[in-house]
C-alpha cells in the first residue's frame, strides 16, 4: 500500500546561501516542487509510505533529480522517462534559482521550466486505474503542476477524477505562481483551472487562493478570513476540509505565522500562533504546512490537531535550507505541546 502519492514538477533548485543570484559564483543544489515537497516531506518527516507522478528528460540532470527524490525516500517508479536529445530542444529538466532573502529583501525565485518533460504530459499518458489500484489512501496535486501547460491541466484533471473513482482522498493547493500563468491569461485563468481541479478535492490546502474575484486579488486581515472560507466553501460544496496558512511579513527573516482551517462538522479552527517566527528559509513552507495537515488528518487526529500539526511542520521547515523538510516527527510533535528551542542534550 502507498499512503500518499503526489502529481507534480521537481526541479533541481539552485541556492546561493546568503548570497545573491547574480552575483553567485557557486549554489547548493537541492530538489523541490509544490507537489512532490508534500509527499517528501510526508516520508522523510512522517514515515508515510509516498511516491510521485512526474516526468524527467532521461539525462544526467533527470539522473540528478532522481538520485536527490531516492534519498529523499520517495518511490521514482511512477516517474515517466523521456528520451533526451543532447540539447533539450525536445524536453528537458526544470531549474530554480531561489534567494531566500534577508531584512528589507525579500526572497526571490527564478525558475526556468517552459517546455519540461513533465509540461508535456498529456491524458492518456499514465493509467491511472493502475496508479490506484494499489490500493493509495490519498492523492494530492496543486495549482503549480496545473498550470505549467494546457495539458497539464487536463493531466491534472484526469487524475482526480480517476482518485476520486477509486475512494482516495483527494488535496489540491492552488498555489498560485504568477510566472507560471504569464502570458497564459494570468490570474483569471489561474482561478478558472483552479475551480475545475477543486470540485475533485476533498480537501484544500491554500484556500484562500480561492477567495476574491482571482488569485492575489486581495490581502485579508485576520477578522476577514472566517467570511472568507466561509465564501470558498460556498463555491466548493464538495469539500471536506478548507485550510490556509497566514502569514505577515515583517522582514524576511521575521514572520508573524499561524494557521486557520473550515469543516462543516467544527466550523472555523484555528492553529497555534508563531507571531516573530524567526525565518532561514521560507521557500517550501506552504508545503511543509500541507503535509502536516494531511499526516494529521490521515492518522485519525481532529481538525484542530491536524492543523497544529501542519502549523508546527511549516514553521521547522522555515528553519532549514531548501525547499524541503529536514524536521522530525519529534520535533513537530514537541512544538505542537508547546516545547522550546532550548538546546537537547
Amino acid at each position: 500500500m502507498t499512503d500518499v502519492i503526489a502529481l507534480g514538477e521537481v526541479m533541481l533548485r539552485f541556492d546561493p546561501g546568503e548570497g545573491r543570484i547574480h552575483t553567485a559564483r557557486s549554489f547548493q543544489v537541492w530538489e523541490g516542487g509544490g507537489e512532490y515537497n508534500v509527499v517528501r516531506s510526508l516520508r522523510r518527516c512522517f514515515g508515510l509510505r509516498t511516491a510521485v507522478v512526474t516526468a524527467l528528460a532521461d539525462n544526467a540532470v533527470g539522473r540528478l533529480v532522481e538520485d536527490l527524490v531516492l534519498q529523499g525516500g520517495v518511490d521514482t517508479s511512477l516517474i515517466r522517462w523521456v528520451p533526451g536529445d543532447g540539447i533539450g530542444r525536445g524536453a528537458r529538466n526544470g531549474l530554480n534559482f531561489v534567494e531566500r532573502g534577508y531584512g528589507i529583501r525579500g526572497a526571490l525565485g527564478v525558475s526556468d521550466r517552459a517546455n519540461t518533460a513533465v509540461s508535456q504530459l498529456r491524458k492518456g499518458d499514465v493509467d491511472w486505474d493502475a496508479v490506484f489500484s494499489g490500493p493509495v489512501r490519498w492523492f494530492h496535486t496543486g495549482g503549480v503542476f496545473a498550470g505549467l501547460s494546457d495539458t497539464t491541466l487536463d493531466v491534472a484533471d484526469e487524475a482526480m477524477a480517476a482518485a476520486r473513482r477509486h475512494g482516495v482522498t483527494v488535496s489540491y493547493d492552488p498555489n498560485y505562481r504568477p510566472s507560471v500563468w504569464a502570458g497564459r491569461g494570468g490570474a483569471d485563468r489561474a482561478r478558472e483551472a483552479d475551480l475545475r481541479l477543486a470540485r475533485h478535492a476533498d480537501v484544500v490546502v491554500g484556500a484562500l487562493g480561492l477567495a476574491g474575484s482571482h488569485p492575489g486579488a486581495s490581502r485579508l486581515t485576520a477578522d476577514e478570513v472566517p467570511d472568507a472560507l466561509a465564501a470558498v466553501a460556498r463555491l466548493l460544496p464538495g469539500a471536506r476540509v478548507l485550510a490556509t496558512t497566514l502569514r505577515e511579513v515583517p522582514s524576511a527573516g521575521v514572520n508573524d505565522w499561524s494557521a486557520a482551517a473550515w469543516s462543516a462538522e467544527t466550523g472555523l479552527v484555528t492553529g497555534p500562533r508563531m507571531p516573530g517566527l524567526h525565518v532561514l528559509d521560507r521557500i517550501g513552507s506552504g508545503d511543509g504546512f500541507a503535509a502536516g495537515l494531511v499526516y494529521g488528518l490521515l492518522t485519525g487526529a481532529d481538525l484542530e490537531q491536524a492543523l497544529a500539526y501542519g502549523t508546527a511542520h511549516g514553521a521547522l521547515v522555515m528553519t532549514t535550507p531548501g525547499d524541503v523538510s529536514m524536521a522530525t516527527l519529534a520535533e513537530v510533535e514537541a512544538l505542537v505541546a508547546g516545547g522550546s528551542a532550548h538546546v537537547r542534550r
